[in-house]
């Protein structure tokens, strides 16, 4: 079994690795959310364990990003030293399996390892579809349409459309959709988020007239929302 190991410290991650491959997994170490972001959709993983605290990006983001790339998803476990309940609800409500609050012991980690790989063998998350109102997005198949008609998307507009709507009422940041969207924390680029969103307002009726707000928040970001 192959696992995807994000994490930033180097000295834990290789106490991690050995754990990992006297126990018989095939392990690759990523030490940015954009290295791993890069692997994911060349790779299979049979689960991931990604640190909270990255230097480029936040786990929660990468976990989420990989969510807009794939049908199918490996499980996830997150090891962290935060262990505030806001937290760990913050992560599992995002679509964790697990997590492990630093420091943990070897028998404690692979026992949740082992507990998780058994809880989900063969039962992979696979959500195909998403309905918002007149909006329907087929994930397998990258086909939105609108009132039943099909909307012609680039794939980062139907990556960004979707989460936008599936964070209905949330403010987002321009770096914080880079990081999720495009796999990247440059600061410089954020201007294509803005290119893009004037596109997703025209192409899917995001606006007023039709039920919905996308607002432009000055130096913080955007929010979708209804307009009842």
């Amino acid at each position: 079994m192959k696992i995807a190991l994000l994490e930033d410290d180097l000295a834990f991650a290789e106490i991690l690795i050995e754990w990992l491959q006297e126990a018989n997994f095939e392990v690759d170490h990523f030490k940015t959310g954009i290295d791993f972001l890069r692997r994911f959709p060349h790779e299979q993983y049979d689960l991931c364990i990604f640190d909270w605290a990255l230097p480029d990006m936040e786990g929660p983001d990468v976990m989420v990003s990989i969510k807009l790339r794939a049908n199918k998803l490996p499980p996830i476990i997150f090891f962290t030293g935060r262990s505030e309940e806001q937290d760990i609800v913050r992560v599992i409500e995002a679509g964790a399996d697990d997590y492990v609050v630093k420091p943990a012991s070897r028998p404690l980690l692979m026992a949740r390892i082992n507990a998780l790989l058994r809880r989900t063998s063969n039962q992979l998350l696979d959500e195909t579809s998403y309905e918002f109102d007149a909006l329907k997005f087929d994930v397998k198949l990258r086909v939105v349409t609108l009132a039943g008609d099909e909307v012609k998307l680039t794939d980062k507009e139907f990556d960004l459309a979707l989460y936008f709507l599936k964070n209905e009422g949330a403010l987002l940041s321009r770096v914080h959709l880079m990081n999720v969207v495009w796999g990247t924390s440059s600061d410089v680029e954020t201007r294509k988020v803005d290119v893009h969103i004037s596109h997703l307002r025209s192409k899917l009726k995001l606006m007023p007239e039709y039920g919905w707000k996308l607002t432009s928040i000055y130096q913080q970001g955007y929010r979708l929302e209804r307009n009842c």
